[in-house]
């Protein structure tokens, strides 16, 4: 048998915390000296500390600890459960890195209020364009809501245009169009030039021209477009102009080489009230 504290130092925990566990019931000791009171473990306690331990740090109560280690569940009923809380946690992590993100584009945003880039704005017409494109719904225009819906779409639209032998013919364009409620229609596009066919797993499509757009060209990831979104609002605001509907997103030169020198030229149709 080991000391607590022996037995402690092995299942890497501290003596405080076997304390408590003995306390709530979930290790006691398997052996209690009578006359002083120490507390002795075996080596097979490890099974159970180990477990223990593994479904706390999953973030798992001590009550359902309880439960999960009463009902002795197998090496592999055990790994599955604890695979999938993993993967939980690593969604988490991602959500909370992007969630960091946001904020952190949002202060830069905060930062440069009063200094944004109007003078960048060029106002221009914009020419039809076809694409093949994917469409979903985001539950509304937030970048939490959006960036899950259309990040994936884009490598789903590249592997159904390599299937059906269509090459695209030009940049990545998104677009987006209100739904019900706060929901937002996403279309996932790039510019292709072959018409219409109903042997196609996507939509092709022709976008229509824009007489006048207020553009710029967002330089960077999409973390931080509302620096150069919120400078097109102040353009358009100055100018006299009313936007119609949502921004296009044309995706120059995206998701390769240095993100600080990727390209996206928003463009915003605009007519004067």
């Amino acid at each position: 048998m080991f000391t607590i504290g022996d037995f402690a130092h092995l299942g890497r925990v501290s003596v405080r915390m076997l304390r408590h566990y003995d306390a709530v019931g979930l290790l006691p000791p398997a052996h209690v000296d009578p006359s002083s009171g120490y507390r002795f473990y075996t080596a097979s306690q490890l099974q159970r500390l180990n477990r223990l331990v593994a479904l706390k740090d999953l973030g798992l109560t001590l009550d359902q600890v309880r439960v999960v280690l009463d009902e002795k569940l197998s090496v592999e009923q055990l790994h599955g459960m604890l695979s999938l809380r993993r993967a939980e946690l690593r969604q988490q992590i991602l959500a909370d890195e992007s969630r960091l993100r946001r904020v952190e584009a949002r202060l830069r945003v905060i930062e440069r209020e009063g200094a944004m880039p109007t003078d960048e704005i060029v106002v221009k017409s914009v020419p039809a364009v076809r694409v093949a494109r994917l469409t979903a719904t985001a539950p509304s225009y937030e970048p939490e809501d959006i960036g899950p819906v259309i990040q994936p779409m884009y490598p789903e639209l590249f592997e159904r245009l390599g299937r059906a032998g269509v090459a695209p013919a030009g940049h990545g364009i998104a677009t987006y169009e209100p739904a019900e409620g706060e929901a937002v229609v996403v279309h996932a596009g790039v510019t292709v030039a072959v018409d219409p066919s109903p042997a196609y797993d996507f939509e092709v499509v022709d976008l229509p021209a824009l007489a006048e757009a207020a553009t710029i060209v967002h330089r960077g990831t999409m973390d931080d477009v509302d620096t150069s979104y919120q400078a097109v609002a102040a353009w358009i605001e100055a100018h006299g102009y009313k936007q119609n509907g949502f921004a296009r997103e044309v995706y120059v030169r995206y998701g390769e080489g240095d993100p600080a020198d990727w390209e996206t030229e928003l463009q915003l149709e605009i007519t004067k009230p």
